[in-house]
């Protein structure tokens, strides 16, 4: 089984690219998604995170309180690295529960859907290949403000915290430039891709 890590910028378009490459035969798996789900309320990570960070660190609701811990990575650069040490082992283990289970249905391709891959250097080693889905800076900003309630300073904020695009064209196995194309040459280009991956 083929396993591609799907990584870009934020507003890059990679969850259309993920859907994409879904249609076409690949099974999905969005790491974020997982990783939020363990700290929902009744997530894997939240007795864990329980005992590290202490009560107060949990909503009323038994979630991770989001806004109180990156309150605390603020103020301590340990934090961060603590929380990733309790979620990513579970991200890990729920990932490959779910690329067993594309291999049981006869997929022959999985992709995972990792915004942070360049960042987290742990995926490079887990995947075949990266295939990055880039564009501009000014045409993040565009998206980002036009779908989201942030202002541009805010994106460019978030934007400049994450890899540089430079880094990710570097890590990258294949690219596709999702800038002021459509939604059907975006298409074409993910399917010449999704060639290459045998999908």
């Amino acid at each position: 089984m083929l396993r591609i890590g799907l990584t870009g910028g934020i507003g890059s378009g990679k969850s259309t690219v993920l859907g994409q490459l879904i249609a076409l035969g690949a099974a999905g798996i969005d790491a974020d998604a997982i990783s939020r789900s363990t700290t929902a309320a009744g997530g894997s990570a939240i007795t864990a995170i329980t005992e590290t960070f202490g009560a107060e660190f949990i909503t009323p609701d038994g979630a991770l309180d989001r806004a109180h811990m990156r309150e605390l990575a603020y103020r301590d650069p340990t934090a961060r690295k603590r929380l990733e040490q309790i979620i990513h082992p579970l991200v890990g283990r729920e990932s490959e529960r779910q690329v067993r289970e594309a291999q049981e249905a006869g997929k022959t391709c999985v992709v995972f859907d990792i915004p942070l891959l360049v960042e987290s250097g742990r995926w490079r080693a887990r995947v075949d290949r990266v295939l990055v889905v880039d564009c501009s800076e000014e045409t993040q900003v565009t998206r980002v403000s036009a779908r989201s309630a942030l202002q541009p300073h805010e994106v460019r904020a978030i934007i400049a915290a994450q890899a540089s695009r430079s880094a990710r064209l570097a890590a990258a196995d294949a690219v596709i430039f999702n800038d002021g194309i459509s939604l059907e040459v975006l298409a074409a280009e993910v399917a010449e891709a999704a060639r290459t991956f045998g999908l």
